[in-house]
């Protein structure tokens, strides 16, 4: 097995470059068509925020591309300097490409250990790969092998416990308080993002109403508009937090909109249990006197953060036990994959494929010389790569899902026959 996996990441990439390498909208497939055409290679490219890994494999007995000549591709394909480039990129080969891989789809080499969307990139990078025909037999198997190790380390850890955003962390908090929702009112003070973010997450609670205040009426409209909410004129604030169970808060204001005197008299008009604030303003909008413990629960900013950062304590005791999950399915990839009887004839199936698409291709553009352009000629070159690889995705996904059965003769036993190959 030839793997190499080349890339960069957050830990040691600014955004500024990362921006320039990511591959959005055509060049990903142009990047999948160009690495095949160039080196031969099965491809699979992961390109998120916070990432961009190039993962290459080759089944058949041929040298694989250098990292430096991946790199330079790399800056090439996005037009930036390669000695500015080089210093941000790492490589990995055989083994530890696999390691590397399932420990990026269990997220453990995540800014945010335990966070699920990786694993959903990790899929979807995958799966553009197969549509485009770019993942052979080893990246087809690598990929769908780290997709069950996630799971694995999510279901079998407590990696992936509690959230760790703002938003999500104060709807847990509510969910503590409250154990339904279809009553309770929810108010928005200003309209900065964050509470914007949070009040997306309470609104799936389903509330029986939104209130939104804002000095703006415009602004107010805007919000309440978008989550299904009522603008409340701002001078109908106190009457609304009488009203009100949640409370996000994100004015912007330089100094506290609601003193604890001013609150205290709110408090006579309340009837109906606890409020609960989220003071995401800085500076804050609510006095931190309101707090009680009992009817006015008040977090602010950095109180929300130590709860995340409580989460992230609690989820750092899992690393361990993830790390010897991954280390036993890296040694059960590789097993599996060294033991595999249909490595030697997938590759002799496609190197007589391959054989057979130049020589048609070569007969076909000398037959064509002057008649095409450059951009012709890539695109004939092209299309037939294409018709090979998905030719030959067939048989080899079908050999790759096949049960063995002793005794019996196997679709290994039919492509030898039907395609005249000997060991």
């Amino acid at each position: 097995m030839k793997l190499l996996l080349v890339g960069c990441s957050v830990k040691k990439t600014p955004i500024e470059l990362r921006e320039k390498l990511a591959f959005d909208g055509p060049k990903l497939p142009a990047a999948l068509r160009e690495l095949e055409s160039r080196y031969g290679v099965e491809a699979v490219v992961l390109s998120t925020c916070n990432r961009v890994e190039m993962y290459l494999a080759r089944a058949v007995d041929h040298a694989m591309p250098t990292a430096d000549l991946i790199g330079e591709f790399l800056a090439e394909f996005h037009h930036v300097a390669h000695d500015a480039l080089t210093p941000h990129l790492y490589e990995r080969d055989s083994q530890d490409a696999v390691r590397h891989l399932f420990r990026v789809a269990s997220s453990l080499d995540s800014l945010i250990i335990g966070e699920g969307q990786i694993a959903g990139q990790v899929k979807q990078a995958y799966e553009t790969a197969h549509v485009h025909a770019a993942a052979g037999p080893i990246l087809h198997a690598l990929f769908q092998h780290a997709a069950t190790v996630a799971k694995k380390v999510r279901t079998q850890t407590g990696i992936s416990r509690g959230h760790v955003s703002v938003a999500s962390v104060a709807v847990d908090y509510v969910r503590q308080v409250f154990d339904h929702f279809d009553d309770k009112t929810v108010l928005v003070i200003g309209a900065g993002k964050m509470g914007v973010l949070t009040l997306r997450r309470l609104r799936d609670l389903k509330p029986r109403r939104i209130l939104v205040a804002n000095r703006s009426p415009e602004k107010a409209v805007a919000v309440a508009q978008e989550c299904g909410g009522q603008a409340i004129a701002w001078d109908q604030l106190d009457d609304a937090l009488a009203k009100a169970d949640i409370v996000l808060s994100t004015t912007g204001a330089p100094e506290p909109i609601m003193t604890q005197r001013r609150f205290n008299e709110i408090l006579p008009k309340r009837t109906h249990g606890p409020i609960v604030i989220f003071d995401m303003a800085v500076p804050r909008d609510f006095d931190p006197a309101i707090h009680d413990g009992d009817q006015a629960l008040l977090f602010n900013v950095d109180d929300l953060k130590q709860l995340i950062d409580a989460t992230l304590k609690e989820r750092r005791k899992h690393v361990a036990p993830a790390e010897e999950i991954i280390e036993r399915e890296v040694r059960k990839f590789v097993i599996e994959w060294t033991r595999r009887r249909n490595g030697p004839i997938i590759a002799k199936l496609t190197q007589d494929f391959e054989s057979r698409r130049r020589n048609i291709v070569s007969q076909l553009l000398t037959k064509l010389d002057g008649k095409l352009d450059a951009a012709d000629k890539a695109y004939v070159e092209g299309a037939f790569r294409l018709l090979q690889n998905q030719y030959l995705h067939g048989p080899i996904s079908a050999l790759a899902e096949e049960a063995q059965e002793p005794g019996r003769h196997t679709l290994l036993d039919a492509l030898r026959k039907l395609f005249r190959i000997e060991d």
